[in-house]
């Protein structure tokens, strides 16, 4: 019986097909946009928690309260809190660094991309800790000013000619030996960025006190929560304010993910709408359909058809156009994910992957299809509804 009533829909669909392609081209839409949404918030979320697991569970960030990138000396952190931070018996080193955007000159071509600065001693280690590696010549050594470790894209991409090892860079006016090239990374932030010893970063940006943000390793088996809390204290009675934040790199990774889930939420409701406009669509395909075929009810019904078999017929029919917009809308959505995969990877992050989820293929089909069915509820109850006598009398 069901395979007589997936044929007698599919005959009724094709019939009509120019009409039966545009009432699901608003299911095609929404499906589509939902699924392309979902696939790349997912991978979006993949790619941060996997670059913070690389970052460091037991690495803390302390930057001025409200920090969003290089701040003025008179409101961020300055060497004093480096030194309360560095009294603390938990961690294992201490890092104040400094970063902004510079201008850079090479080969008589001027390019502007981020500098930043450590102090020479800790590169290894805090390198080391982050997983990122030197592909050619070495680390910036103790002891060192006036040298660069510099980025895979600052050494290919950025310049007509290629940056080498011992190539002289001038940064700010200052200028700078490179004596080793990163590992391409994967993200453009690390990619195109210059790294310098902190004394000498200071020298070039006049910069002789401020701290932008430090950076505290702790040691193996320490409790951080305890840890946080404690630095907190401590940064307080040093400081005597308030103006500073402490955060572990499991609490940015939380903030960045509460906040795409709210814009998640938001535009997938936007895109729901097409979902609604293509329901309606069929909800009004199912309505013509039952007035161009009143008479053939009425002759189903006169020859044993009953109410739930006409419902049925109808319902199939419905979840069928909205089970075909499904299929194109989630293969589309697909295709969306990875032409975005691609685009990220040729502008300079690699690390965002938009996974293929057969869960979310699986919710695409039966959202589309359920939606299909209960738009077409009603028409399907009309026609069931319609009495064989008037329905045979109808022209």
């Amino acid at each position: 019986m069901i395979d007589d009533y997936l044929r007698f829909a599919v005959n009724n669909i094709l019939h009509r097909k120019i009409r039966s392609w545009l009432t699901v081209l608003g299911i095609i839409i929404g499906v589509a946009a939902i699924i392309a949404l979902i696939s790349v918030s997912q991978g979006l979320k993949g790619s941060i928690e996997e670059q913070f697991s690389t970052f460091g569970a037991g690495r803390i960030l302390i930057s001025a309260k409200g920090f969003q990138g290089p701040g003025s000396a008179s409101s961020g952190l300055t060497e004093k809190d480096v030194d309360t931070v560095k009294r603390l018996s938990e961690f294992k080193y201490v890092t104040p660094t400094l970063f902004t955007t510079a201008e850079i000159k090479y080969s008589n071509e001027v390019k502007f991309t981020g500098v930043q600065g450590l102090p020479a001693e800790d590169y290894s280690k805090a390198f080391q800790d982050v997983g990122i590696e030197v592909e050619e010549g070495r680390n910036i050594r103790t002891g060192e000013k006036k040298v660069a470790l510099i980025g895979y894209r600052v050494a290919n991409e950025m310049f007509d000619k290629e940056v080498r090892l011992k190539s002289k860079l001038e940064i700010n006016g200052e200028e700078f030996r490179v004596v080793g090239i990163m590992k391409e990374i994967g993200n453009a932030q690390d990619d195109n960025s210059i790294n310098i010893p902190l004394d000498a970063y200071r020298d070039a940006f006049n910069e002789p006190d401020h701290v932008d943000i430090i950076i505290a390793q702790a040691k193996e088996g320490v409790n951080i929560p305890e840890t946080q809390k404690k630095l907190e204290r401590e940064l307080k009675k040093a400081r005597d304010d308030e103006n500073y934040q402490v955060l572990t790199a499991e609490q940015i990774a939380q903030q960045i993910n509460n906040i795409l889930g709210v814009v998640q939420i938001v535009l997938i409701g936007i895109a729901a709408i097409s979902l609604v406009v293509g329901g309606i669509g069929i909800m009004n395909s199912m309505y013509t359909s039952v007035l161009e075929r009143t008479r053939e009810i009425g002759i189903m019904k006169s020859i044993g058809a009953k109410n739930k078999n006409i419902l049925t017929i109808f319902l199939i029919e419905s979840g069928l156009l909205g089970l075909v917009g499904g299929l194109f809308g989630v293969a589309i959505g697909i295709g969306i994910g990875q032409i975005v995969t691609l685009a990220a990877k040729q502008g300079g992050y690699g690390f965002l992957k938009v996974p293929i989820s057969p869960t979310i293929i699986l919710f695409g089909l039966g959202f589309a299809f359920i939606v299909g069915m209960a738009s077409g509820t009603l028409p399907a109850v009309k026609a069931s509804r319609l009495n064989p006598v008037d329905a045979l009398r109808n022209e």
